[in-house]
Parts: structure tokens; sequence; C-alpha cells
């Protein structure tokens, strides 16, 4: 299902800020030589996921889902001087993938790259998160979001990607595995007494999540 028309999306992008150089690198060598490019978030998504960051200028990011490391060095353009940013990927090749473009960037060494299994890594990261980013496998949204909660700064946000899955959160019944997982996911925060949440429809849908006061 065709969630924003292609003029629009366009049209958005003409009137939005350009990426920086290295930005404009990643998107057009992931949608060249990646199997998997519609994993990337767009231009007008990264743009946004920057601007969240500098609004709310982070000490500590969590990343779910490095991909190719577009999505890090876009929320990267927030940290403070003396910010971290961990992000997690399970595939080696695209953690590598990862990894060569942060060293090229400007944040290279306040980003720390994890390779394994996200729900197994978080545990072991005794940190505060003020912002955090979930893209990763939709089926495990749930499970994060409740290793997350917990740990979020009293100011802290979470951005969860993904949550319309293509339309099909919309269809009845709902029949993917991932859309029935998201849909669920959506479920879970909304009943959650402890946070409160806004749900974006840009590109896929993005969910804006916090503490309650």
């Amino acid at each position: 299902m065709e969630l924003v028309h292609p003029l629009v999306e366009a049209y958005a992008e003409k009137f939005s800020s350009p990426d920086i150089t290295l930005l404009e690198h990643i998107q057009s060598e992931t949608k060249e030589l990646h199997p998997h490019a519609h994993m990337l978030s767009s231009q007008l998504q990264g743009k946004m996921l920057a601007f969240l960051s500098q609004m709310i200028h982070p000490e500590r990011i969590l990343e779910i889902g490095s991909f190719t490391g577009y999505s890090a060095l876009c929320l990267a353009e927030g940290l403070t001087n003396t910010g971290e940013l961990h992000t997690i990927e399970l595939r080696t090749e695209d953690a590598q993938t990862a990894k060569l473009n942060f060293s090229k960037s400007a944040w290279n060494k306040q980003i720390h790259l994890h390779i394994g299994d996200a729900k197994e890594i978080i545990p072991t990261l005794p940190i505060e998160w003020d912002l955090v980013f979930i893209d990763a496998d939709k089926t495990g949204y749930i499970d994060y979001y409740e290793l997350i909660v917990p740990r979020l700064s009293k100011t802290g946000w979470i951005i969860a990607d993904n949550v319309l899955f293509h339309g099909q959160v919309l269809e009845d019944p709902i029949s993917g595995k991932s859309a029935k997982a998201i849909q669920a996911f959506n479920e879970h925060v909304l009943a959650d007494e402890r946070t409160e949440q806004v749900l974006l429809t840009i590109r896929d849908g993005l969910l804006l999540i916090k503490k309650k006061n």
C-alpha cells in the first residue's frame, strides 16, 4: 500500500535541507549495491531524525538496527560534544559497512558499534538513554521496548520506525507476521501507563514515545 504519494514525498524533499556529502554517498551506495536497500531511511526521514536529535541534544543515544550507518549518522548530529551513540547490528556484513561509513564522519570516536543480538547486548550497557531509535526486526519491538523503558532518562525519548508497516496494519484482518508484530507493539505502547506517544505518518510511520511526567 502506498502511504505517501511519490509527488508529495518528492516535494517535501525538495523543500527540505539536503544531506551532507557523506550521507548522500551512503544513500547512493546503499541503493546501488545493497539487495535490501528499501530498509534504508529516506532522506526526508533522516533529516527528521537529525532535527529531533538536535532538539533533544542527547548525551547518550541507542540505535537498534544500524544497517549501513545512515540513520546513526543522522542521529549523531544532535550529540553533545562529550556524548556517545551506541548502535547495534545483527548482520556482520552490514555492521562492517556501517563501521566504514562511521570512520569517515566527524562523530567516529563518539560512535560505538556492537555486533550481535540486541536483546543480549542491551542489558550489558549500563547506560541511561536520552534518545533511542528502534529499527530492527519487528517481532522484537516489544522486547526492545521493555528493555529500554526502565533505562530511559527522565527527559528521554524513544523513536520506533515502521509502525505503519507498509500499510499492512490497516488490513482487516492483518495477515503478515511482521505486521501483526507491529500492531501488537503499537497496542502495547498505547496501553502502557508509564509512557505517552504520538504516531507520525512520515514515510512508514514513526512512533515518538516519552515517559509521562
